[in-house]
């Protein structure tokens, strides 16, 4: 159960604060939501309360989560994906919907060193700006540190690649 006040990360669209718990009718069926709204956006999503934690919200991340992410960017796959880059978007798209912040930094480090070999998709741009997002909005948050500040730390990891 969610806190009014309290922040909490929806898949794919970020960290976003409890802001109340209402109850709304749908299809004739009384339901409770959570009411958030998206830090970054400034977008109300209404959340069924009884489903939230299927849907993927999650609390922020602990410390020990933070050290993990920061091993994913630090660490070098055996080989990146060679598949076609729709297939790989596919791939990554799906990483990012889990809402893990494991699987989001996983794309962020793949996407940033795929640039250094070749020049990515319009669609991978975008991702590799979406990942890098989600992870600098919830670290900063978490580590109680600026964006920037967190967002130098992750080039520094990724080898300013």
């Amino acid at each position: 159960m969610f806190q009014v006040g309290q922040l909490a990360v929806y898949p794919a669209h970020g960290v976003g604060r409890i802001e109340s718990v209402q109850e709304r009718e749908v299809s004739g069926t009384p339901s409770e939501f959570y009411i958030m709204r998206l830090i970054d956006t400034d977008m109300i999503i209404m959340i069924p309360t009884n489903n939230a934690r299927n849907i993927g919200l999650r609390d922020m991340i602990d410390n020990q989560a933070v050290s993990e992410v920061y091993d994913i960017l630090r660490s070098r796959p055996g080989r990146l994906n060679n598949q076609t880059w729709n297939r790989r978007y596919r791939d990554y798209m799906d990483k990012i919907k889990t809402g893990s912040p494991f699987r989001v930094a996983e794309v962020l480090r793949d996407l940033t060193l795929l640039k250094t070999e070749k020049d990515l998709s319009f669609g991978e741009r975008k991702m590799l700006d979406t990942a890098k997002n989600l992870l600098i909005k919830e670290l900063s948050l978490v580590n109680e540190k600026e964006e920037t500040e967190i967002e130098a730390h992750l080039q520094e990891l990724l080898g300013n690649a």
